[in-house]
């Protein structure tokens, strides 16, 4: 999605750089789930996805785990202007999940930029209820600008910009190219 408010746009990093970002990320995240052998990755629809699929072809790939199950949570509160959509934070529950039974699983929660914290937090609530042996969170952007108790425990990059500033990530399929724009409005 491109965003139409009006200002300067400055790319920050590329398709190369990021594909270097994401391998270390998986190499962060082989290192944390190294002995666990039931894993669930779940992305945050939209961006936080395509990221998810992205790690978990690289943990097959290069660190053999391939015993990995993939899950999708539909969270919403911002709009990628960071309009806010919800004054709650919107989980919406795919049927199919109603009766996921995580209890042993390590999951790796996966999101492209985590501003406020709100989906995070949500994620790791819904996904707690749910009796993992351990959740572990992973962002491509952090901002830096978390008004609630949650963390990221692995993070591409830290980005520390204005919070009038929009760190728009593009990852295909929902942009034809992967890289990190930053807007910064008029």
């Amino acid at each position: 999605m491109t965003i139409t408010t009006p200002g300067r746009r400055t790319c920050l990093y590329n398709t190369e750089q990021l594909d270097a970002i994401v391998d270390d990320m998986a190499r962060q995240a082989a290192g944390l789930l190294t002995g666990r052998t039931q894993i669930t990755i779940v992305g945050i629809l939209r961006r936080g996805a395509p990221l998810a699929d992205k790690l978990h072809t690289r943990l097959q790939a290069s660190y053999g785990l391939t015993n990995c199950m993939r899950l999708d949570l539909q969270i919403k509160r911002y709009a990628d202007d960071l309009t806010l959509l919800h004054p709650e934070t919107h989980l919406t529950e795919n049927p199919t999940h109603a009766t996921l039974d995580l209890a042993g699983q390590t999951v790796l929660v996966v999101d492209d930029v985590m501003y406020r914290g709100h989906s995070m937090l949500r994620a790791v609530e819904y996904l707690a209820g749910k009796q993992p042996a351990e959740i572990r969170t992973v962002v491509l952007v952090d901002r830096g600008a978390t008004k609630l108790p949650v963390r990221a425990d692995i993070t591409g990059v830290r980005l520390d910009v204005a919070p009038s500033n929009i760190i728009e990530c593009n990852v295909p399929p929902y942009e034809d190219s992967f890289r990190i724009d930053l807007q910064q409005p008029e």
